[in-house]
């Protein structure tokens, strides 16, 4: 059995059992628990959740948005990659420019409301395109702000400098293994106020033992039904390119928490969810004649093996 599938599926049963209802600041409603951690061992094969469909080649664009150092949603919208395009939409009807249809709370709205949901999908395309057409446009309103490429690639110093951060911990692991300084931070407190969203994965810490490389993650606030699973294998991945480039083989993903939550409009997906049995994990193949992390394309993965139970859908709360 898939042990760390299990996990995830024992914390999604422990939160609807124990959770605290909590409101939250989307206005949907959580139920919640603080502090808890998995591991994945990653010899035994690539993390993706078996038990639904989670798309592979968008926690891949999305991973390498991140290694660009890149915050505008273009690069992935040019890669048919949609998973951040609601909060750059909210930016863009919440503006004084933006004079459509009332879109106030369409992720809920567009669920419930078939008619209102053409409305929201014609707006939505057409905000789509101009991202993609219009330049001006894209640089203001498919800019995310300060969000996490900018804190792994070009963080801002008090001295007006930039530190890459990501640069940096690939040296560190290279040079200097046993360190325990091999940390990345997204959590920059004199920018959150200029990103779209503040980051839920906030630092990551890699550990050296054995010829292994092994990754830490703590994330501050963790959407367990549709955030978790791409998290998951985001910095599986992540651990696996830079294992690659440091000629490391890989150890374990150790995934801890803060708040932990499902939020109430997902509880009955989770409940689906769980009746599923779990399957093999698949395995992971990249290009290994590229060295560096900052060289990978989408082309160059390939998952195989990967038999998954069907998607569920369920609404973003933005």
């Amino acid at each position: 059995m898939h042990k760390g599938e299990q996990a995830y599926l024992d914390l999604c049963r422990s939160i609807l059992d124990n959770g605290t209802k909590k409101e939250d600041r989307t206005g949907t409603g959580t139920y919640s628990i603080f502090a808890h951690q998995m591991r994945f061992d990653l010899q035994e094969g690539f993390p993706l959740l078996t038990t639904k469909k989670v798309p592979f080649r968008l926690v891949a664009s999305e991973l390498l948005w991140f290694i660009k150092g890149d915050t505008n949603i273009r690069y992935l919208l040019a890669n048919n990659n949609n998973i951040w395009n609601e909060w750059a939409f909210k930016k863009w009807i919440e503006s004084s420019e933006y004079n459509g249809p009332d879109m106030t709370d369409f992720g809920n709205r567009s669920l419930k409301d078939p008619e209102f949901k053409k409305v929201y999908d014609v707006q939505m395309e057409a905000f789509k395109q101009k991202v993609l057409q219009d330049n001006t446009f894209a640089e203001k309103y498919g800019e995310l702000g300060s969000v996490y490429g900018k804190q792994w690639r070009d963080w801002k110093t008090t001295q007006n400098e930039t530190i890459d951060q990501l640069k940096d911990v690939i040296h560190s692991i290279r040079t200097n293994p046993d360190s325990r300084r091999h940390i990345v931070s997204a959590w920059n407190p004199e920018d959150i106020p200029n990103m779209a969203l503040p980051p839920c994965h906030t630092l990551f810490q890699f550990y050296v033992a054995d010829g292994k490389l092994s990754c830490q993650l703590y994330q501050r606030s963790a959407d367990v039904f549709l955030g978790v699973p791409f998290n998951i294998a985001s910095y599986a991945l992540l651990t696996h390119l830079i294992a690659h480039e440091c000629n490391l083989d890989v150890g374990e993903f150790v995934h801890t928490f803060g708040d932990t939550h499902i939020y109430a409009n997902h509880v009955e997906q989770v409940k689906t969810q769980l009746q599923r049995d779990v399957r093999e994990m698949p395995v992971l193949k990249f290009n290994k004649d590229k060295e560096s992390i900052f060289d990978f394309e989408l082309s160059d993965f390939e998952l195989i093996g990967y038999d998954p139970h069907p998607t569920i859908k369920a609404p973003i709360a933005v």
